[in-house]
């Protein structure tokens, strides 16, 4: 009974990500508009490091330029209507990621709200696939959360209205 209660230890200490092992995500994201989850746009892979969460982002299908890119804390892609009635794409996703409760904007390197990713720069083809650091997440951060895509770039201030993204075009849940 000993024996096999230390192979199963040993085998749970295997499976799980200790501090010497990086874990890593994959998650799909999709197309989002007012009418719901459209289809695949790529992946994005997410890997904890030494210096915070490494994310490779292998996305097509989208725009020229700089796309604001966030952690949301909500668990869902769906359009949501918002106060005045009208479909809002990915707006089920809620707010950007705050657990510290800052309630300010201040980009991935910062003391705002932890879910500012660096922007997404897509290629004249409408791919990216540069890979961003986010310092202060970990794959557990993104588990059960939103990433979403926003259609323009981001200032990472609060002016405009939480950087200036812009429309929610993309998203996928971290599970």
């Amino acid at each position: 009974m000993r024996l096999l209660a230390s192979l199963l230890a040993l085998c749970i200490a295997l499976l799980m990500p200790g501090k010497g092992q990086a874990s890593s995500l994959e998650i799909d994201i999709h197309s989002i508009s007012k009418d719901g989850i459209g289809e695949s746009i790529g992946t994005v892979l997410a890997r904890d490091s030494q210096n915070g969460l490494v994310i490779t982002p292998s996305l097509t299908s989208l725009s020229e330029g700089e796309h604001g890119f966030h952690l949301h804390a909500g668990t869902s892609c769906q359009a949501a209507f918002n106060d005045e009635n009208v479909s809002i794409a990915g707006l089920a996703a809620k707010g950007h990621w705050d657990p510290d409760n800052t309630k300010t904007h201040r980009g991935p390197f910062s003391e705002g709200h932890r879910g500012d990713l660096s922007r997404l720069i897509v290629n004249a083809d409408g791919s990216t696939t540069t890979e961003v650091l986010a310092p202060r997440l970990n794959t557990a951060d993104l588990r059960g959360r939103a990433l979403i895509v926003h259609a323009g770039g981001d200032t990472y201030s609060d002016v405009p209205p939480l950087g200036g993204g812009g429309a929610r075009i993309a998203c996928g849940i971290a599970s």
